[in-house]
């Protein structure tokens, strides 16, 4: 086994077996795996190894030859199963063993689509809410029926576990990783290199009842960037519209047909990803980044907050802050 030297960012491992789902590898190492010199020293480091002896196939026709077994996953921060080769596959209590160590050491651990039967395969998900493919949720339930399946979100969170949906939910989880881990600048970045959306809740449902017009998209797409740059403002649905140049009733529609979710609500998210960034990288209190993101009052904030993330906004920043002084006033 090579060792991975530890003069960077967090190590990335991702599972290679027989079968692998490619696309969802392809996922993890277009994500972490590219060089992305712009992001500097600490930026992740990316490998894969084999949970079992080969000759390895994928999916698509060709063969795999891994430059690393089983034992980095010991050295992982992160570690990604992608999908499973199937949700009646068996999974390797070695397999298991290693992944409870990793967690146990405080490396976290990412399903992507059925790969969240490996992850149920160790324990370590009894008495979480976990999400998968819908296609396969039915079978996780069955198979193990102390995880709450949630199949309608895109991606969940229990501590240090994540789980995400069917193949593209996936490059939704990994961003979202990249915005705890290094900001939304960052997670941005990326996504503009995926020509991806900046940012999709987990929340939201894996699938939308119509495809999506992409020139639908392109009418809204100018006013989420308007609003990005002055969360502040008072927005409103009519304003908004106006914007749009279209009927209210027009705007809301193509508005949630673009973005996968109403106006208001993706508002209310816009703005507590911005206060999450205040929180991680600022001193101001509670009162300036309520203000500053355009949600008014303290009280209203910390109830979306703690609505979409979780917690409160001063656990938050006790988890996540940079460790600075808070000069600006309680937060809480």
């Amino acid at each position: 086994m090579k060792i991975m030297p530890n003069t960077s960012g967090p190590l990335v491992v991702v599972l290679l077996y027989d079968g692998l789902c490619t696309f969802e590898f392809g996922i993890a190492a277009e994500i972490f795996g590219l060089p992305r010199p712009e992001m500097g020293e600490g930026w992740y480091r990316f490998a894969s190894c084999a949970i079992e002896d080969g000759p390895l196939r994928a999916q698509g026709g060709f063969r795999l030859t891994p430059d690393h077994d089983p034992e980095l996953i010991d050295q992982a921060d992160i570690i990604v199963v992608p999908g499973w080769r199937s949700a009646s596959a068996p999974v390797p209590e070695a397999l298991c063993q290693r992944l409870r160590v990793a967690h146990g050491r405080g490396a976290r651990l990412v399903s992507l689509c059925s790969g969240a039967f490996v992850l149920a395969a160790t324990g370590l998900l009894d008495g979480a809410t976990v999400t998968t493919h819908w296609r396969y949720a039915e079978a996780l339930r069955a198979r193990h029926p102390s995880i709450a399946v949630d199949h309608a979100c895109l991606y969940r969170a229990h501590g240090r576990l994540h789980t995400a949906a069917g193949s593209a939910a996936g490059i939704d989880l990994l961003i979202e990783i990249i915005r705890q881990d290094f900001g939304p600048e960052a997670a941005n970045s990326v996504a503009r290199r995926l020509v991806m959306p900046a940012h999709r809740t987990g929340g939201q449902a894996q699938f939308l009842e119509r495809p999506v017009p992409a020139r639908h998209q392109a009418e809204v797409a100018p006013l989420l960037d308007r609003i990005r740059a002055d969360l502040a403002a008072p927005w409103t649905l009519p304003g908004m519209a106006r914007e749009c140049r279209m009927s209210l009733r027009t705007f809301i529609r193509r508005f949630t047909e673009a973005t996968g979710a109403p106006p208001g609500a993706w508002l209310v998210a816009e703005r507590v990803e911005e206060a999450k960034r205040l929180l991680r990288a600022s001193q101001r209190g509670i009162e300036e980044i309520a203000a500053g993101v355009g949600l008014g009052t303290p009280d209203t904030l910390r109830h979306h907050f703690r609505r979409l993330v979780g917690v409160s906004p001063r656990e938050y920043r006790l988890r996540f802050g940079q460790g600075l002084p808070n000069t600006g006033g309680p937060v809480s």
